[in-house]
C-alpha cells in the first residue's frame, strides 16, 4: 500500500521559513550571496531530509521542482533587503514559525506511512530541531537548542496537538493550524518573556 503523502505546498512553506532564518544569519555574518544561499539550503532542508531519510521515503526537495526555486528566492530576498530589517529579533521569530511548522509536518507525515503516535511525534520534534541544529553547527555560533528558553519543547507541543487531532479524527486543516498555531505561540512567549524549564542542578553531598 502506497502510504498517503502530504500536500507538496505545506514542504514549500515549511522550507521557506526556515530556509529564511539560514539566509538571516548568513546576512548578519556578512557571508557572500554564494554562502547566503547554502545556509539557507541546508536550513531549509535539513529537517524535512531527516525525516524522509527516517521514513525510507523519497527526498521531498528532490522530487519537488519548487523547492530549489524558493530556497534561491528566499536567498535572495534576505540579500537585496536592508539588513536593518532583519535586525532584533526577527529571526528568532522566523526560526519559531519554521519550528513549529517543521515539527508539524514532521508528526504528520509519519502518521501518514503508519507510524504510531509517540514515534510519530518524536520524529516530528526532530524533524523541526534539525534544520536549526545544522544552521547553527555550520555558523560556529551556539546551537538554539542550548539556549535556555522553551525551543524543544514548544516543538513537542506542536507535535503533540498534531498527535492528538489524529486521534480525534479531526480535519487535517484544523488539527495542523491549530498545531502550528500552538508550538508558536509557546516558543514566542518564552521569546518575550524568557521561559525556560528549570536547569539540573547537582545534588551536594553533606
Amino acid at each position: 500500500m502506497t502510504p498517503a503523502v502530504l500536500p507538496p505546498a505545506l514542504d514549500l512553506i515549511g522550507t521557506a521559513i526556515f530556509a529564511l532564518t539560514g539566509a538571516l544569519l548568513a546576512a548578519r555574518l556578512r557571508q557572500t550571496f554564494v554562502t547566503m544561499s547554502f545556509f539557507a539550503l541546508v536550513t531549509g532542508v535539513g529537517g524535512g531530509s531527516l525525516r524522509d531519510m527516517l521514513l525510507g521515503a523519497p527526498a521531498f526537495w528532490l522530487h519537488n521542482p519548487w523547492v530549489a526555486q524558493v530556497i534561491f528566492a528566499t536567498a535572495l530576498i534576505a540579500w537585496f533587503t536592508p539588513r536593518k530589517w532583519w535586525e532584533g529579533e526577527l529571526l528568532e521569530w522566523a526560526d519559531a514559525a519554521g519550528l513549529a511548522a517543521f515539527a508539524v509536518l514532521g508528526t504528520a507525515k509519519a502518521l501518514a506511512y503508519g507510524v504510531a503516535p509517540v514515534p510519530a511525534a518524536v520524529l516530528g520534534v526532530v524533524t523541526g530541531c534539525a534544520g536549526g541544529v545544522a544552521r547553527d553547527v555550520i555558523a560556529g555560533v551556539p546551537s538554539i537548542i542550548m539556549r535556555p528558553e522553551l525551543y524543544v519543547t514548544a516543538a513537542a507541543f506542536s507535535a503533540a496537538i498534531t498527535v492528538a487531532g489524529s486521534l480525534a479524527n479531526l480535519a487535517d486543516a484544523i488539527t495542523w493550524g491549530a498545531a502550528w498555531a500552538g508550538g508558536f505561540a509557546l516558543r514566542g512567549a518564552a521569546i518575550r518573556f524568557h521561559l525556560a524549564l528549570p536547569a539540573y542542578r547537582e545534588q551536594r553531598e553533606d
